[in-house]
């Protein structure tokens, strides 16, 4: 005899199960979409990149720190949306390769600040035609509307809530 419990995960009467049956197909899904569209993108990234060894990730952390200028640690995780156990490994990463190089804030000596070296700024110079022509393969076929929707439903999506 099944438990109350045990008999809610059976399917209703007349609901088919098996290959094929389900009403929720995960490949529809967001997640899954939005998951399998960044796979692609991060493939393309790789193949793309002017430097085999720089990753989207450490792209995007070159960009804020020439962006916003000098950064601490919680600064890149603002500005990048990269959590920061990621972030310290990222920047080690770029300081170890001599794209960053790093100081002690004049306020705060306890503070650690990341700048780019020459060879990083070098480097984004180099990167940034790669970087439109990976956006462009990206987006693929879309067509200017469907490459400005997906952009600004994707930015809507990111910001919800009054999040940021």
């Amino acid at each position: 005899m099944l438990s109350p419990m045990s008999q809610d995960l059976l399917p209703e009467d007349g609901a088919e199960t098996g290959p094929g049956k389900a009403d929720y197909v995960f490949s529809d899904q967001i997640g899954h979409l939005l998951r399998r569209a960044y796979q692609r993108h991060l493939a393309i990234f790789q193949r793309n990149a002017c430097d085999p060894q720089l990753t989207s990730v450490q792209f995007v952390t070159l960009c804020a720190i020439r962006d916003n200028g000098p950064s601490s640690l919680i600064e890149l995780v603002k500005s990048t949306a990269i959590d920061q156990a990621t972030i310290r490994g990222i920047v080690d990463r770029l300081k170890a390769r001599g794209l960053i190089s790093q100081t002690s804030d004049a306020q705060d000596r306890r503070k650690v600040i990341n700048c780019l070296t020459d060879e990083g700024r070098q480097l984004l110079e180099d990167m940034v035609p790669c970087a439109k022509r990976i956006s462009e393969l990206t987006m693929g076929q879309l067509n200017p509307a469907e490459r400005l929707a997906v952009t600004h439903v994707l930015q809507k999506m990111i910001t919800q809530d009054g999040e940021e």
